[in-house]
């Protein structure tokens, strides 16, 4: 029980910077549970990001049919590689990986689970679709403001146009849930924990994990035969994007930094922002 506890006492600590610095953090059960602090947990986290899996696994599948090249999310095909490792391939390997992180999810929330209210989900969408539009004008304005160029539009579709529609869509969605996964949970927590063991202040540690994710997150998109050619102001744009996202997946949780994410994604290859 003492590892749990410790568990749970360090992601208080990581989600709560107007607590203490170096002092222990006293962890209560959540007897009083809101939108917001439910929807911040892991099990609205899972739960709100399966239909983006379900989403983008059949769109990928349907878009990719009859193709001679499979065109997956970036950070989709590190995610398989890495099952592929371990010995799973295929869809009953990817199930079963589901089935296990949900477990696990499951296990570790057993004394402190939300209560699941369905209106949530619709909320945490709608929410999103705030973020996406809101963060898109900020971060577009800024770089608007530093280089001329409006990039909300422009970030991403240089590669995107090379593609029909129901792909974008398909690799729009995929990127909300892979893409944060990966560079959000994993890079950012990781890097988190190695340089708060070398930096004392838990906020200076977590804004270089983040400044250091985001520079990553917006460099890979120049990599691979479907990465961009690189531009010094679209790079910009995508690591103060990233910035941000690192802000809603501190402030709001997975769930809303994965729908935000998608949602950006899927507005710009509809053309939603003109």
């Amino acid at each position: 029980m003492s590892s749990e506890a410790d568990r749970i006492t360090e992601l208080a600590r990581m989600t709560n910077p107007g607590g203490s610095e170096r002092g222990p953090v006293e962890v209560r059960p959540i007897t009083n549970w809101t939108y917001f602090n439910s929807t911040r947990t892991a099990t609205y986290g899972f739960l709100a990001a399966l239909p983006l899996f379900v989403i983008y696994e059949l769109g990928i599948l349907l878009a990719n049919s009859g193709q001679m090249m499979s065109i997956r999310v970036g950070a989709d095909v590190w995610m398989k590689r890495l099952l592929a490792w371990f010995g799973g391939t295929g869809w009953m390997a990817l199930g079963i990986a589901v089935l296990i992180i949900g477990g696990v999810i499951y296990w570790t929330e057993r004394n402190n689970r939300p209560p699941i209210v369905s209106r949530y989900f619709g909320l945490i969408i709608g929410e999103s679709v705030i973020y996406a539009v809101v963060l898109a004008f900020m971060v577009g304005g800024v770089v608007g403001l530093l280089f001329g160029v409006w990039m909300v539009p422009d970030a991403m579709l240089q590669t995107m146009q090379r593609i029909g529609l129901p792909h974008q869509l398909a690799l729009s969605i995929g990127a909300g849930l892979y893409e944060e996964l990966v560079f959000r949970v994993i890079l950012v927590g990781g890097l988190f924990l190695l340089i708060n063991r070398f930096v004392s202040k838990r906020t200076t540690a977590y804004i270089i994990a983040a400044v250091i994710g985001a520079f990553i997150f917006s460099l890979v998109h120049y990599t691979g035969s479907m990465g961009d050619p690189f531009q010094f102001s679209s790079f910009t744009f995508r690591f103060l994007f990233g910035l941000a996202l690192n802000g809603v997946f501190l402030v709001r949780g997975f769930a809303v930094a994965a729908w935000t994410h998608a949602l950006y994604d899927v507005f710009v290859v509809t053309g939603g922002f003109g």
